[in-house]
């Protein structure tokens, strides 16, 4: 619930993409056991946002800002920022805003899904002025900041977690050693007696000193996930958020690993460099044949083209490799409905409802709408009114509402769930 490092204030909105929350999550997962938190209760949020930072709110919610992703340096340094988290989580310093602040990150977080996602946002300007829209909750949790004796006891904690979940408790002199230099010529102009939070190089030397004084020999886990995952996940980021001059700079022709034909090929696509991007990612297939996330992008790229018959088979096997995957539901439904072929809209509400029993979202009721289309307008309506309510558009989601209970019997299932949001929308 807290801010691992407060630097500038600035709003953001919350990214959904199977793969990097699935590759968190393996890494925090360990850390989630050791602070006895129920399996499956610790949940990953992406923040798009540059700042270097983290935080956990009510102890099972983690938020991690882009930023932090794309420039902190290895896995474990990643799981002791998370570690740190957790610590002033168990050492109770937010108990008392916990309530307060998770209210208003439900009121002002909007989500934006990566890949297929991004596309539909930026080709339909009533879906993209809500998605991408932009929120003030995350730039509050910026502004917080604990004393000293809080952050040494969520270190000296967060430390602990490490140790107790097999992990390297050296993620700490990592991940702080970074800080320094990142901060290194600011913190030097300041007198540290004339501030309430600690310096960075304070915190690395307390860490230091409780690291050399454990009783313990870390053996790498072979179960944990590889770095190449985390490599991934980097350049996933870096495609999709970062400028095509940045991407080639950072993973330039010469780098034919996969996590540089990755951020490549999406950054072409996002380009509209298509017969590039599908050379990348068909590259990337040969090597790894049983990543789903490929295959997700080559659905992407194909769908781009407007080839909806290879986009469906690309997502299909997305789908069959990775399991109970809600983005890529929600992606290939899309498809269908684009396709529209004898079959395919059922399919496709059949895809965005199993979807959004596992993951409401706002692009899933956008997709279950254009479904629906005018086949079932009531039913249409009533999936704009769930799209607009998740965006905050409270004026067109009484609309759509309203008009979707005079076009549905009263015993639908629907008509109801739109009673429930007009009630919701006159509180």
């Amino acid at each position: 619930m807290c801010a691992f490092v407060s630097l500038s204030s600035q709003a953001a909105s919350l990214i959904n993409d199977t793969e990097i929350e699935s590759v968190l999550t393996k890494l925090v997962n360990p850390l989630a056991t050791a602070a006895k938190i129920p399996n499956g209760r610790l949940k990953i949020h992406i923040v798009n946002d540059e700042q270097f930072n983290a935080f956990v709110m009510g102890g099972e919610d983690v938020y991690v800002y882009t930023g932090l992703l794309q420039q902190i340096k290895t896995p474990t340094a990643f799981q002791a920022v998370i570690a740190h988290e957790l610590g002033h989580t168990l050492g109770g310093h937010m108990a008392q805003m916990s309530q307060r602040l998770a209210a208003e990150m439900k009121r002002t977080m909007l989500i934006q899904a990566l890949g297929v996602g991004l596309m539909v946002a930026g080709g339909n300007p009533t879906l993209g002025a809500g998605v991408l829209a932009g929120s003030s909750g995350v730039a509050q949790q910026s502004m917080l900041s604990f004393s000293r004796d809080e952050e040494r006891i969520a270190d000296d904690l967060g430390v602990d977690l490490m140790v107790s979940s097999g992990l390297n408790p050296n993620g700490f002199i990592t991940v702080f050693s970074q800080m320094s230099e990142m901060t290194g010529v600011a913190e030097t102009k300041i007198n540290p007696n004339r501030i309430n939070h600690p310096l960075t190089t304070e915190r690395l030397n307390n860490v230091r000193t409780r690291i050399s004084q454990l009783d313990h020999k870390y053996a790498a886990d072979k179960s944990a996930p590889p770095s190449s995952e985390f490599e991934m996940v980097r350049a996933k980021l870096v495609g999709y958020l970062d400028s095509a001059s940045h991407v080639l700079e950072l993973y330039p022709y010469s780098d034919t690993s996969d996590s540089a034909l990755y951020a490549r090929a999406i950054a072409n696509k996002r380009a509209g460099n298509l017969d590039a991007a599908r050379r990348g990612v068909l590259t990337l297939v040969s090597r790894q044949p049983n990543n789903p996330y490929f295959y997700e992008l080559l659905g992407d790229i194909e769908y781009q083209f407007g080839h909806y018959d290879d986009a469906v088979t690309a997502y299909e096997r997305s789908l069959a490799l990775s399991g109970n995957a809600p983005q890529i539901e929600t992606a290939l439904a899309l498809v269908l409905t684009e396709r529209d072929k004898p079959g395919d809209n059922m399919r496709a509400i059949e895809l965005v409802k199993r979807s959004l029993l596992s993951e409401p979202a706002p692009l899933s009721y956008w997709v279950l709408a254009r479904a629906y289309g005018d086949r079932d307008i009531g039913r249409h309506d009533w999936a704009l009114a769930e799209f607009y309510l998740m965006n905050g558009d409270i004026k067109k989601a009484k609309k759509y509402a309203t008009t979707a209970r005079k076009k549905l019997k009263k015993s639908a299932p629907e008509y109801i769930k739109s009673g429930d949001i007009l009630s919701h929308t006159d509180k």
